[in-house]
């Protein structure tokens, strides 16, 4: 746990492991234009993101919002059940529910739910055998990135979005949303057109969905990664964020890195 402007901020592991076939690649060719020297010193610096063949090993970290005075934000919803959308390539089930009850919080007590992108290892936890697994929280997605959903179509918006618009729990955002007293998501475009991460105090800590996904891209915020959108506006917010929290001696809390938060 971390707090910062006196908001506790509680990770929540929803599972650990690497990418099924479906998306697996060599880590060198998920994130090209690394040098191989950076690769090197990555496996030195950090073991616990490549497993015992040098395949990316991810964490789905989910994050718990408790500001003072109350109210719970949840910021993703993770990997979801045996059957979600992300299981042609992820560890499922997750175990969100679980580390929710170990944080003493049941899925009613959340009252938002930001989803900073509808990619299936985000937004699959938010419904469970067709019902939304939060019946009292609003859940924030930018417009962009539900009007992209539409045009694409597919599982998510099947099995996840269409379930929670039909519940009315959908709160679509066009740009910066507050959410509590020092606690607002922001646009972070590149990954998705409607990338969103959520931003603590003034740059004190940025709950970066994945605009950080590997440690190797905080080594060098200019590598890409082989399933973004617009790889390089990817990078230019990813450089510009980085900046913006090193100017301050912020902090990272990124799902996918090994530890849920780094000091940058």
């Amino acid at each position: 746990m971390l707090k910062v402007c006196d908001v506790e901020v509680i990770p929540l592991c929803d599972a650990v492991g690497p990418m099924g076939p479906a998306l697996r690649r060599p880590v060198e060719e998920t994130f090209p234009g690394a040098a191989p020297e950076l690769w090197e010193r990555m496996r030195a610096e950090e073991p616990a993101a490549f497993g015992p063949s040098g395949e990316w090993i991810l964490r789905f970290h989910c994050f718990l919002l408790r500001p003072p005075g109350g109210g719970l934000t949840l910021v993703d919803t993770g990997i979801g059940p045996a059957g979600s959308p992300a299981a042609a390539w992820a560890p499922v089930p997750g175990r969100l529910p679980a580390a929710l009850a170990g944080a003493g919080v049941a899925p009613g007590d959340v009252g938002t739910v930001v989803l900073t992108h509808l990619h299936s290892d985000h937004a699959s936890g938010a419904v469970v055998a067709g019902a939304p697994l939060f019946p009292n929280a609003r859940h924030l997605v930018q417009e962009r990135e539900l009007a992209g959903l539409r045009r694409e179509g597919g599982p998510v918006l099947d099995a996840v979005v269409r379930p929670l618009l039909d519940a009315g729990l959908v709160d679509a955002a066009d740009g910066e949303a507050r959410l509590a007293p020092d606690v607002r998501a922001v646009p972070t475009p590149g990954h998705t057109a409607g990338h969103q991460s959520v931003v603590l105090g003034d740059d004190r800590l940025l709950v970066a969905g994945d605009v950080v996904l590997h440690p190797v891209q905080l080594a060098d915020p200019a590598v890409t990664y082989l399933y973004d959108d617009d790889p390089a506006r990817a990078a230019a917010t990813r450089a510009d964020l980085l900046a913006r929290l090193r100017a301050r001696g912020g902090t990272i809390a990124a799902p996918h890195l090994p530890r849920p938060f780094v000091d940058v």
